[in-house]
């Protein structure tokens, strides 16, 4: 176990800001908005402010008061922060991340969590091809990988039991981890639930319930290309986001604009630009435009939904494609906590850092 400091090197910085100031862009959109993606006007603003204005540096200072370290598991190093609170009755928590975010999305809420009551002794993992963990460079690293290897990990550190908590991809390997070590995982906090449709009249939906239901169906409809094709081509799409700066911010900010909580046109109001640029940076300089698309190959749609024996509490935010309750509490048999917020989306910890400590607090007490 090694400690580690993020430093990318100045060439990569002075490349980086060539390129984009080489961008052969497209013509702009038949129709206004963001129907049909990024609107070109904004693309070019936001690369120019990239280029010339955005502090990478300050950034990486910022990283690197964390305590963060590479391991070996699971046959590559993997990258985590492991941040202690001061208080001796702390909860171990694990926290699992998803795509397009980083670990880099969960900087806003890592100190609040080690303090209040109760507190916790928070574990961040990257996942393997986002930057700072290894690349895989064989198939089979995906979320089944990341079960054994997370728990290694909180194991080597040594907590004999604790909690996860995630997003995206972090809630679906809170549910495998949940699913998988009821021995060794205390509870589960997620922002995603995730279950098969029941077949009875039991699981009848609220009115409510209904039409939250009908605009995830309308997002899978509209909004999942992108899940399409980097669960079958990856490496197609990775020479693009690994070639092209402004090709890589325009995939990962379309999905910060569709799937946060705003007034439908200015993503900045639910998440500030810098956050999204810390992130689409980590990425390029990473150079993990296919390393990381790489786990929705390896498990999308590829993990089942698995029965969850151990306690379990819901955030769910408005503008998140969220199971309804009657569905997620088949799947998650000790649902003890469901919260459901008025606002907000599905990167809580960039949207709403307060209310999502708050809510991992309130479901930590109900496990005493």
């Amino acid at each position: 176990m090694k400690e580690f400091r993020l430093h990318v090197p100045e060439d990569d910085v002075l490349d980086l800001r060539g390129r984009l100031a080489r961008t052969r862009w497209p013509e702009a959109s038949t129709e206004p908005g963001w129907g049909q993606g990024v609107p070109l006007d904004y693309c070019q603003e936001l690369c120019a402010y990239w280029r010339d204005q955005y502090d990478w540096r300050g950034t990486e200072a910022r990283f690197n008061t964390l305590p963060q370290f590479r391991t070996p598991l699971e046959g590559l190093d993997v990258h985590f922060v492991h941040l202690r609170s001061a208080r001796a009755d702390a909860i171990p928590l694990l926290i699992g991340h998803g795509w397009p975010g980083t670990v880099f999305e969960m900087l806003d809420i890592l100190q609040a969590l080690t303090l209040g009551d109760p507190a916790f002794h928070v574990v961040l993992p990257s996942l393997p091809g986002f930057g700072l963990s290894d690349k895989p460079t064989t198939t089979g690293w995906g979320i089944d990988r990341a079960v054994r290897a997370w728990d290694r990990l909180m194991g080597m550190l040594g907590y004999d039991s604790y909690v996860v908590h995630g997003p995206d991809w972090g809630s679906y390997l809170a549910g495998a981890m949940g699913a998988a070590l009821p021995g060794r995982v205390r509870g589960i906090h997620i922002t995603l639930p995730m279950a098969d449709k029941p077949t009875d009249a039991d699981a009848a939906l609220s009115e409510r319930e209904q039409a939250r239901l009908a605009e995830v169906y309308r997002m899978w409809q509209t909004d999942s290309g992108y899940a399409a094709i980097m669960s079958t081509k990856p490496q197609s799409i990775g020479y693009g986001l690994t070639d092209s700066p402004a090709g890589l911010l325009a995939w990962v900010v379309e999905k910060f604009w569709s799937w946060s909580d705003h007034d439908g046109d200015d993503v900045e109001k639910a998440i500030p630009r810098d956050r999204m640029l810390d992130i689409v940076s980590l990425h390029w300089f990473a150079s993990a435009g296919a390393s990381a698309s790489r786990i929705y190959w390896e498990s999308y749609r590829k993990v089942p939904y698995l029965p969850v024996s151990v306690p379990t509490g819901v955030s769910s935010f408005p503008k998140d494609a969220s199971t309804p309750r009657a569905w997620a509490q088949r799947r998650y048999t000790d649902l003890r906590f469901w919260r459901d917020h008025v606002s907000g989306g599905h990167f809580p910890a960039l949207e709403r850092p307060e209310l999502l400590v708050a809510d991992l607090r309130e479901f930590a007490g109900t496990l005493e």
